[in-house]
């Protein structure tokens, strides 16, 4: 089998925006499992970005590559896709499909590079179950461990911390990570998400302030408005005073009183 596009079964696609049912009849009326559309996305790229799970298995035992690229310069992966949106159910299926960890996109990120910036802990325990190297920076140098201490997610850090993150040669990172989640587990997060959408958009700006639950952690989160609808904006979740004690325990070895 080529991986070359294959661009004569638009019926897969159209499957894929209806159910699971239709998949399984588009494939077996001839549509291969490898098919892009006219852009170069991969059926399977599209499947994993929607959180398709069902239809992610049914490609993969059709015979779809869970590792080839998608899209116009093909720098997109089927597993990075799924760890962006935090799917874990599709990641899951990739990983136990063959798909490599650790397989850089275009730009440098990896799955878990994704899933530790957005603070999607359950998809990091699932690539890190699987063999992802917590210790593998991202692509501007950046260590997990920093990256998992400014999102604010304690169950991304302790993932991290479970599977090697602060192990022995590691100590510079852990006070890395511990000097941010102290500098955030004191700061105003609000007006700090706030100052890093003015820095893209500029000052002045009509905001609004939203925080809930997701997965049992709390995230805060402040969006730019357009005619009153939200436009643009940036998230972080709030347990970085936890996140501190766990990297003072890990430095020292004894449990630390979180700060503040």
């Amino acid at each position: 089998m080529t991986n070359e596009p294959i661009r004569d079964e638009p019926s897969l696609f159209d499957a894929l925006y209806e159910d699971d049912d239709a998949v399984v009849r588009a494939l077996r009326a001839g549509a291969q499992a490898e098919s892009s559309d006219e852009e170069g996305t991969t059926a399977l790229y599209l499947a994993a970005v929607h959180d398709r799970p069902g239809a992610v298995r049914l490609l993969l035992a059709a015979g779809a590559d869970p590792d080839r690229a998608s899209g116009p310069g093909a720098g997109d992966l089927p597993l990075c896709g799924a760890a962006c949106g935090g799917h874990t159910e599709v990641v899951e299926a990739l990983l136990a499909a063959g798909a490599r960890p650790d397989l850089r996109e275009e730009f440098g990120f990896t799955a878990l590079r994704w899933a530790v910036g957005l603070g999607h802990a359950a998809t990091v325990k699932a690539l890190l179950a699987r063999g992802a190297d917590p210790l593998l920076p991202g692509p501007q140098g950046e260590p997990m461990l920093v990256l998992a201490a400014r999102r604010g997610s304690p169950r991304t850090v302790r993932a991290l911390l479970e599977h090697g993150a602060g192990a022995a040669g590691q100590e510079a990172v852990v006070g890395a990570a511990l000097g941010e989640a102290r500098r955030l587990a004191g700061a105003d997060l609000e007006r700090e998400l706030l100052r890093q959408l003015e820095e893209t958009y500029g000052p002045g700006l009509d905001a609004m302030v939203r925080r809930e639950l997701v997965d049992g952690e709390e995230t805060v989160a402040v969006e730019l408005l357009r005619d009153g609808v939200p436009a643009a904006g940036v998230d972080r979740h709030t347990g970085h005073g936890e996140i501190a004690a766990l990297l003072q325990e890990a430095m020292c070895g004894a449990p630390a009183t979180p700060p503040g």
